[in-house]
């Protein structure tokens, strides 16, 4: 099992809101109303992990391993929603979500493969943690600047795990687990062909809700993570580059092959399909 030891490594660098947030360095004229928006839209989204936790356990049913490795990564996540939510409470709190704001992103997930979820949420994982690193540069005041390090942090160690059981899969299903990977990866490092942002907050889950089933959908303003990425962080092609390379090299390392590039994955992808197509 996995779930002991990611309980375990997660336990040993778990940050604790009261003790280990600096709060009383908080610069009043370092934050900006523009920014708090900012804070309280990623509240909302991380606030998210509950449905998404809910398709977790619903299509993950039979392996209760990674299910039970949902309750640290669910705690983990409403503790984000929550530390963001923290500060605003303490610095602005005319900005705090409101229930309804919060509860507006708790809907039903369509039921999808289940390793294609496993490789989503492990690039949204690699994704958030270079997003957080490119807001706490963007912002000057020094709370809210440490608080998305350790955000980031946190996603860039839950990618480790889903990792782990990415690993797993692929030592008990084989291709079909190495298949979905792959089909997913490519779609997560084609930004260049995307305008919009790759991420499974902004993807299409539920048929039945259509166009307002996606979680950035449903913020109280639907258009502010292009904003953000674009016009405030400046989450540049820099930035991108790194979660692409991240993504590749870890999925080089899963697979054993050379990956350097959406096409070399893509290549991979299809040398894995033909041979099930043709079965």
């Amino acid at each position: 099992m996995i779930y002991p030891e990611a309980f375990a490594s997660l336990e040993r660098v778990r940050w604790e809101m009261a003790k280990d947030v600096s709060w009383d360095s908080f610069v009043p004229e370092l934050l900006t109303d523009e920014q708090a928006i900012t804070i309280k839209m990623n509240a909302i989204t991380e606030w998210a992990a509950l449905p998404a936790t809910e398709m977790f356990l619903r299509d993950f049913r039979e392996d209760s391993d990674f299910s039970a490795f949902m309750s640290v990564w669910f705690y983990e996540e409403q503790k984000h929603a929550l530390v963001l939510m923290e500060y605003l409470r303490r610095f602005r709190p005319e900005m705090v979500p409101t229930e309804e704001e919060l509860h507006a992103v708790r809907f039903e997930f369509d039921p999808a493969p289940p390793m294609d979820t496993l490789m989503l949420h492990f690039c949204g994982e690699m994704r958030l943690t270079q997003w957080y690193r490119c807001a706490g540069q963007w912002h000057t005041e020094p709370v809210i600047k440490q608080i998305y390090g350790l955000l980031s942090g946190d996603e860039a160690r839950h990618g480790g795990i889903y990792f782990k059981y990415m690993q797993r899969a692929i030592d008990r299903i084989g291709v079909s687990a190495r298949a979905s990977f792959a089909k997913v990866g490519v779609l997560m490092t084609s930004s260049a062909r995307s305008s919009q942002a790759l991420h499974p907050t902004n993807l299409h889950v539920n048929e039945s809700l259509f166009p307002n089933d996606t979680v950035q959908s449903r913020l109280p303003d639907p258009a502010w993570l292009e904003r953000w990425l674009d016009e405030q962080i400046h989450f540049d092609r820099t930035w991108e580059n790194k979660v692409i390379n991240t993504v590749l090299t870890k999925l080089a390392n899963l697979f054993g092959v050379p990956i350097e590039s959406t096409k070399d994955l893509n290549r991979y992808r299809k040398s894995l399909v033909a041979p099930l197509v043709t079965a």
